[in-house]
């Protein structure tokens, strides 16, 4: 680790209050999670990581286990993200058109139980399971979903369920084993979206979240074209005048817009996010090479980014800074330049890469590159949740970069209303004060933020709506508790107007 980052961490570090888990109320002991802060004004910056279910990278670890390992799994990874103070979790629900959730239109996937379209058994919905203990952390839950990979070379037999076999004219095989439907296709369209809006609806996500397979990187079909060709004579023969890569990027913004414009119609709280590939085209800007995902995978990210056909824009920066041909502070500033809707962009970051000194001392160089460069609307989306395992790097975190508890940054495009402030209470005791808080509307609200000053300084903490008390100290480091301000935080991260008491 670079000595700046070394001595960064550690001053940030001395400020830090020790993270242990919450006593109970009887014991009478103070809550110790407060972070100390210099303002009355909690951190904002959207922190993530991608939990993988395709060929059990993250999740489950193994296909077939019993249902209870799958749930203790899932566990283990949201304990830790919120133990380090992340905020959202992108969770994988549908690797292959198969479903880790009761979908109407696809089978159950291949990766939960080994045999695609096989419920658990004893039955459970683990994307609802998901959800559920999510929120419960107060993490946010997005659904991570692959628009048009239909098989996967480990992705076992092509049962009768697939949608291979169901929609035989709307897919075609690559040479590395994959099957894929074609884009192009108006029912794939259709289809596709009637799909995630079945998943919309019938779940309490909080966002919706896709990535950089559109069309098939040229590696899987060995070099070759996609296998396009008779469709693109029938689209010729009924007038079309587009060449084949514009016909093709048309179909994906077709999606792209519509998915936007839908999600949007049915609930307009949920976030849809876009992870392409990092690089939009060679020498944009001058200094890049690298695959042209423009031409290569008909994606128009630019045009997506342009247009405002997202809430959040994830493009993959798997690139170390001083990587030449693909800086990811010369990406990321470009990628920003185009940002002409103001939206959200939280670049992906290899964090897997932090298995060593080097590594963790890239990844928080990154993460501090991101807070200067995206400073009204900070964050980062970590490739993958396996890196949390790594202790060190965790260490770094909890204690460093991530020491305080982040509300998500606001998004002043999507509807607001009004939040309902709490009703709060408090007994106070000879060296602590209880604090005990409800709201009638509890349904609007998703976590209950607390701050506290002792003498110039503040401290807060986030809680999820299910806590409705702790205990805090009357005095710390010398000063005594003046003030306490108790607000709720809404689905969109609004915050209510302070319920105030003064000691």
């Amino acid at each position: 680790m670079s000595r700046v980052i070394f001595l960064l961490i550690t001053l940030i570090t001395l400020g830090a209050c020790q993270s242990t888990p919450l006593k109970p109320d009887i014991e009478k002991k103070p809550n110790p999670l407060f972070a100390t802060i210099h303002t009355d004004e909690a951190v904002r910056e959207f922190r993530a990581a991608w939990v993988a279910t395709v060929a059990n990278i993250n999740w489950p670890q193994e296909r077939g286990l019993p249902v209870e390992d799958q749930k203790r799994q899932a566990i283990k990874i949201l304990d830790q993200l919120q133990k380090n103070n992340f905020n959202v979790v992108i969770f994988q629900v549908r690797p292959q058109a198969d479903a880790l959730y009761q979908s109407g239109t696809e089978p159950w996937s291949y990766y939960l139980t080994g045999e695609q379209g096989k419920a658990p058994d004893p039955f459970y919905d683990p994307l609802q399971f998901w959800i559920e203990q999510a929120h419960k952390r107060g993490l946010k839950l997005h659904a991570w979903f692959n628009p048009y990979r239909v098989h996967h070379p480990v992705g076992g037999v092509v049962s009768e369920q697939s949608m291979s076999k169901q929609m035989p004219d709307d897919v075609v095989q690559l040479k590395n084993g994959m099957h894929w439907f074609i884009p192009t296709n108006q029912s794939v369209i259709n289809y596709s979206i009637a799909t995630l809006m079945d998943l919309v609806k019938h779940y309490d996500i909080d966002g919706l979240h896709y990535d950089d397979y559109f069309y098939p990187y040229p590696s899987y079909n060995e070099g070759e074209d996609f296998p396009d060709h008779s469709q693109y004579l029938a689209y010729q023969k009924q007038g079309g005048k587009l060449s084949k890569g514009d016909w093709r990027r048309d179909a994906v913004n077709q999606f792209t817009q519509t998915l936007y414009e839908e999600v949007k119609k049915l609930k307009p709280h949920v976030q849809v996010g876009i992870s392409p590939f990092g690089i939009y085209r060679p020498k944009q800007p001058a200094s890049i090479r690298g695959l042209d995902q423009y031409e290569k995978l008909y994606a128009d990210a630019k045009l997506w980014l342009n247009e405002g056909w997202l809430d959040y824009f994830t493009p993959q920066l798997y690139w170390s800074i001083n990587q030449y041909s693909q800086s990811y502070p010369v990406l990321l500033a470009w990628w920003q330049s185009q940002n002409s809707k103001q939206r959200h962009l939280w670049p992906g970051i290899n964090a897997l890469v932090a298995n060593d000194e080097t590594g963790v001392d890239e990844v928080v160089n990154q993460i501090m590159i991101n807070r200067g460069m995206l400073s009204e609307s900070p964050g980062a989306v970590f490739w993958n949740v396996k890196s949390l395992e790594y202790f060190d790097f965790a260490q770094v975190l909890a204690k460093g970069v991530f020491q305080h508890q982040a509300l998500l940054p606001k998004s002043s495009w999507l509807p607001s209303r009004d939040v309902e402030v709490p009703e709060v209470s408090f007994e106070k005791y000879k060296d602590t004060t209880k604090l005990s808080w409800q709201n009638k509307a509890s349904a609007q609200v998703f976590k209950t933020l607390i701050y506290l000053k002792y003498g110039d300084d503040w401290q807060y903490e986030i809680f999820p709506y299910q806590v409705r008390t702790t205990l805090v100290e009357n005095s710390k480091n010398g000063h005594p508790l003046s003030g306490i301000r108790v607000l709720s935080v809404d689905r969109d991260e609004t915050l209510s107007k302070p319920v105030i008491i003064e000691l």
